[in-house]
């Protein structure tokens, strides 16, 4: 399986996610939340940010569902959800996942026909420290 590779930018939010935390770098000027994290803050130009915590929860902006082919580690999971999440505390910012049961879960743990655009969601780590999310009401019909 893919694992990331880090930039010095970027590092924070992995150290972070390792931890079983969502953060995301914002500017210390200007206090506007980028993602993907770099240098520079697109608004004000500040070279001055921090890594503020997040609630973790979002709503699901758009999602596709991989059907083989695919690279072979992934080929045995599939089909299974890919999300891009909205963050709720910063609307701006969204991130890519996967949907799972529950922390830990395998790929494929939620049948596709359960997502629909604007459900809620939850982030979830598992032990490689990736995140994924969960549905906030994994038993309502969406």
């Amino acid at each position: 399986m893919l694992t990331p590779v880090p930039d010095a930018d970027g590092a924070p939010f992995w150290e972070y996610a390792a931890r079983g935390e969502l953060r995301v770098q914002t500017c210390a000027d200007c206090d506007e939340p980028r993602f993907p994290p770099r240098p520079c803050c697109p608004h004000c130009h500040s070279f001055a940010s921090e890594w503020r915590a997040t609630s973790g929860r979002g709503r699901i902006w758009s999602y596709v569902v991989p059907h083989p082919p695919l690279l072979p580690d992934y080929a045995a999971h599939a089909p299974y959800v890919v999300l891009l999440v909205e963050l709720a505390d910063a609307p701006r910012i969204r991130l890519v996942g996967n949907l799972v049961s529950e922390p830990g879960a395998a790929l494929g743990s939620v049948p596709p026909d359960r997502v629909r655009i604007g459900a809620r969601v939850q982030a979830v780590f598992g032990a490689d420290g990736l995140p994924q999310w969960v549905l906030e009401r994994p038993g309502e019909s969406l």
